[in-house]
């Protein structure tokens, strides 16, 4: 076999999280004698550390693991681990639980993990200390894209401070409203607003404030769904996200506008959900500290991925309502794709550009994505508005959905893509 001696020089558009763990994760999995110089850009003047908290499942933190992010995690002590996602209904009533302790009560998987809550500015940093420590990684924010052009022989971008970058490959990692697939890879696949949206926020509670969930849990409404989890170790604070019907603002500087009202935002969440039979929500909701609007954007299921040296990943590729393993689907394809990249490097990198590369990667992910998209559609329903009949309907399908599909959640909990074959 024979392993190419000249290393590969990769722009990355987007210093989120996909963009970091992707820069990582062809660092780890390149041929030895060719790790790639990496150039990553990022628009704003530092990586946002800001958002809401995610349910990293077993295999998310396994690929963490991988990358070196998860030692970071656990040093830094970052996150609550989960035992078990709790289902209740409002009117007071567990519904279902769904558990990732695992048969011996260690985790899922080989090596086992459990689920952790975690902030999204948490995982951020702990991929930012990880990032800090390759010398072939050179991330530069305040970069804003202005154009993108692809020849035989290289991909380059123009900033608009003047700035002119080529490199062998390019990588979308620039999240839903991605530069790279509107200008470049595929113009006609637009965003569309899923109608939903996630007003998030954190509230601080006091030592004997009592709740009734142990580590996270999901209450369902007759208009929609609300979230509330602790995210520290130390179980002082509670994440606090409603998933509800909006109307479309119709800009994103609407958007901005009315996240930045957070009383109005509060009574909204209050209407919807303050009459519930359990006792702490109420006092969650009040307690909460600010109120944040996330818009739940979508792409269409089918969608061109790539050209001959630009490769989509994340939600630049796939972006679809949150379905539980979001994050985890991200860290799976940086390793999936990285992986594949090596194996083309391995064999001489035959036609001179990836496109052989990119070809495995997508018979081996739009199989996975798509399964992942049509999972996604039950979260439109489920919060979607509902009459008593539909509201104990939905509360009666939950715990017979989350049976009916636990074989393939433990399938993919237990999963570690270093170990799946490429095919080529």
């Amino acid at each position: 076999m024979t392993t190419c001696k000249k290393p590969l020089k990769i722009i990355i558009l987007g210093g989120g999280i996909a963009g970091l763990t992707t820069a990582l994760a062809l660092t780890k999995f390149a041929p030895k004698d060719a790790v790639p110089r990496i150039l990553l850009f990022e628009i704003r003047p530092a990586p946002a550390t800001i958002g809401g908290a995610v349910n990293l499942t077993p295999n998310a933190l396994r690929m963490l693991d991988h990358l070196g992010d998860f030692d970071v995690i656990r040093q830094r002590d970052y996150g609550k681990d989960i035992d078990e996602l709790e289902v209740f209904g409002l009117h007071g009533s567990k519904l279902a639980v769904s558990d990732f302790k695992g048969p011996k009560g260690k985790g899922i998987g080989n090596p086992p993990f459990k689920a952790l809550r975690i902030t999204r500015g948490d995982a951020l940093k702990a991929v930012l200390e990880v990032i800090k420590l390759q010398k072939n990684i050179v991330l530069m924010c305040g970069k804003r894209t202005l154009s993108i052009k692809e020849t035989a022989d290289d991909v380059s971008i123009t900033c608009d401070d003047g700035t002119y970058w080529a490199a062998d490959i390019l990588m979308g990692c620039d999240g839903i409203h991605s530069v790279t697939r509107l200008q470049h890879v595929d113009p006609a696949r637009q965003e569309t607003y899923t109608g939903v949206c996630n007003a998030f926020g954190f509230a601080r509670t006091p030592k004997d404030f009592a709740v009734h969930f142990k580590c996270t849990a999901l209450n369902f409404s007759q208009r929609g769904v609300i979230l509330t989890s602790y995210h520290d170790s130390r179980m002082e604070s509670v994440y606090v996200g409603a998933l509800m019907r909006v109307p479309d603002i119709g800009s994103r500087d609407g958007w901005k506008q009315v996240g930045a009202d957070a009383e109005k935002t509060r009574a909204d969440i209050l209407r919807r959900f303050g009459d519930a039979k359990i006792p702490c929500i109420r006092p969650l909701i009040e307690m909460t500290e600010d109120f944040f609007m996330w818009p739940v954007f979508t792409l269409s299921k089918d969608g061109k991925w790539s050209t001959n040296r630009c490769m989509l990943l994340g939600d630049a590729a796939h972006a679809m309502p949150p379905q539980g393993e979001s994050t985890g689907i991200v860290f799976e394809d940086t390793v999936v794709f990285s992986r594949c990249l090596a194996r083309w490097m391995e064999k001489g990198m035959p036609g001179g550009h990836p496109k052989e590369a990119f070809a495995a990667y997508e018979r081996l992910r739009k199989p996975r994505i798509a399964d992942a998209f049509d999972e996604s559609r039950a979260v439109i329903s489920s919060v979607s508005d509902a009459g008593w009949l539909g509201h104990t309907l939905k509360t009666w399908a939950v715990p017979w959905y989350l049976w009916f599909t636990r074989k393939s959640r433990a399938r993919h909990f237990e999963e570690d893509v270093t170990r799946v074959g490429l095919g080529y």
